[in-house]
């Protein structure tokens, strides 16, 4: 996939994003990953070095509050970016157009996944027909409760599938918007633990 932004051009949306008023650096990542829907999250080692270039040509300025730094425009900030009207706007539609082949790629990616995953079940489904059909006959009782025991695999199967798809993919939008803490990756553990013990109880 092409990189995002061309050279200077994260520098000139930087300002952009100053243009409505003093942010932290952690809410321009926020408003850019929002601008990208999600599918682009710029990482701080990204953000921070740029925003001090711009500090060090005077076109914003930096109050620390805490542990948190404030960035806002300067005057030369402000004109620069009226200078640079007609560069924004292409910018801008570069965005939208990058937006909508990221998707195109995200939608790409879950096709093949769930493709894999069918190709995966039919050749599953394959081989247990072939074990059962090279198999010794078992009397028709233990036949019978094999049949139903294979059935109830495969709704487990299938139910474990849906979770973890289910899952990932509240994680994925909560990563976009910065919010997976480290109580959902403890509370994971502990119920995942939990409920594998509990699983394995059942289990013959």
């Amino acid at each position: 996939m092409a990189p995002v932004f061309a050279h200077g051009q994260l520098r000139l949306y930087l300002l952009a994003l100053l243009e409505s008023g003093p942010k932290h650096g952690y809410e321009l990542i926020t408003a850019l990953t929002d601008r990208f829907g999600g599918t682009y999250r710029p990482s701080p080692g990204t953000i921070y070095p740029r925003l001090a270039r711009l500090e060090d040509e005077g076109l914003v300025t930096r109050s620390d509050e805490g542990r948190k730094a404030t960035y806002a425009l300067t005057e030369a900030g402000r004109a620069e970016l009226a200078a640079r009207q007609g560069d924004l706007a292409d910018l801008e539609e570069g965005i939208a157009e990058s937006v909508r082949d990221r998707a195109v790629h995200v939608r790409d990616d879950v096709r093949d996944s769930m493709a894999s995953l069918r190709a995966d079940l039919a050749a599953a489904a394959q081989r247990a027909r072939d074990e059962a059909a090279h198999a010794p006959r078992p009397p028709v009782q233990d036949r019978d409760e094999r049949v139903a025991s294979h059935v109830r695999w495969v709704e487990s199967e299938a139910l474990v599938r849906r979770f973890r798809d289910e899952l990932r993919a509240e994680l994925r939008r909560a990563d976009a918007r910065g919010a997976v803490e480290q109580l959902t990756v403890d509370t994971l553990r502990t119920v995942l633990d939990t409920a594998l013990r509990s699983v394995r109880s059942t289990l013959r």
